[in-house]
């Protein structure tokens, strides 16, 4: 009996190659991996693997959970930093490293660093512009006038987050750029690190001692508007479960929202919202069936996906389409006709996905 299920190919020599290219562009400084979310949705410890054997050495994840994982599944070495910082004590001796977002965090890890008696190593996350997580400017100018505040912390590197650095003429770069410069100027000179995937490509004023690069290292364009430099690194298969022959005039789907302008053979396959291909797709999503392009017809519905294939003579249940990578949409275009970005597209793959790592 066919296997229904889709399949999720994820190339870790891309993302590995994605990362050397990323490299080369910031030498000599180094470049940090982004496997924050299960790396995109693409699996935190097989992708860091990758990238640690392709000389990544510092990788950063949002939450306490994902640094643990990662710590376990990549072993020691590595530095892995914690976004969303945590608690003194709280990895449990897994060797992460916060990153401190406020001066309260500043404060207490400070604090647990000299009643130990051995500095805590942790990133300072300055706010420049995003106004979310880092010390605001009342809190950088209260480490300004009292460096004794930082005693008891081994301050690995200070650190900022650019808002607008995929629309590279925005002025807030350049004003976070003069903000950050001046921050750092304030404090006890440390290594810096900016850029993100985006900001790898604004020039010479964005660059630090490390980059931290996410989408790019997974074929998401770090340039919109002009091609994208990145290797592509998905791919998203799935068999046809079913082809029926319907009548002009009948409906499609929940809520009848397309009706067959013509005799039509629609075909059925085991993707839907549940698996992360988003319910606002229905009606603007393509498939590929070797060169062809098809088109979804009907409602995204939990399990399910159907689609016009009138047009694709020969074509029978079993044969395999494209929904993500190959023929069909990358990514970013998928996130285009839904309206979101290729991160959401992403991010959203759902577990129901049989993985296969290798070349997509």
């Amino acid at each position: 009996m066919m296997d229904p299920s889709a399949v999720l190919h994820i190339d870790l020599a891309a993302i590995a190659a994605n990362w050397r290219a990323l490299a080369m562009r910031a030498a000599p400084r180094a470049v940090a991996g982004v496997v924050k979310a299960n790396a995109y949705g693409l699996g935190a410890v097989p992708v860091a693997r990758a990238l640690n054997a392709a000389g990544c050495r510092h990788f950063f994840v949002a939450h306490l959970s994902e640094g643990m994982s990662l710590r376990a599944g990549l072993g020691a070495g590595p530095i892995i930093a914690v976004l969303d910082g945590f608690a003194p004590g709280a990895d449990e001796d897994a060797g992460l490293v916060p990153v401190l977002n406020s001066l309260g965090d500043v404060l207490a890890h400070a604090a647990a660093g000299r009643s130990a008696g051995r500095a805590q190593q942790a990133l300072l996350h300055l706010d420049t512009g995003m106004a979310r997580l880092g010390l605001d400017a009342g809190e950088q100018a209260r480490l300004a006038a009292d460096h004794s505040l930082l005693v008891g912390l081994d301050l690995l590197y200070v650190m900022s987050h650019l808002a607008c650095a995929d629309e590279a003429d925005h002025p807030l770069n350049a004003e976070q750029a003069a903000r950050f410069a001046r921050a750092c100027a304030a404090l006890p000179k440390l290594p810096r690190s900016f850029a993100n995937s985006s900001g790898l490509f604004l020039g010479a004023d964005y660059a630090s001692d490390l980059a931290r690069p996410g989408c790019a290292l997974y074929g998401i364009n770090p340039t919109p508007g002009a091609p994208n430099p990145m290797l592509p690194v998905v791919r998203l298969e799935a068999p046809i479960l079913q082809i029926r022959d319907i009548p002009a005039g009948a409906s499609v789907g929940y809520g009848a929202s397309f009706v067959a302008a013509r005799p039509s053979r629609i075909a059925t396959i085991a993707v839907g919202y549940a698996d992360g291909y988003l319910r606002c797709l229905s009606g603007q999503g393509v498939v590929a069936y070797r060169d062809m392009i098809l088109p979804m017809v009907g409602r995204v519905s939990m399990d399910l996906i159907t689609l016009d294939v009138t047009d694709a003579p020969g074509i029978a249940p079993g044969d395999v389409l494209q929904l993500i990578g190959g023929a069909a949409p990358s990514p970013d275009d998928l996130a285009a006709r839904a309206g979101t970005i290729g991160y959401e597209i992403l991010t959203s793959l759902g577990d129901r996905y049989r993985r296969i790592y290798g070349a997509a």
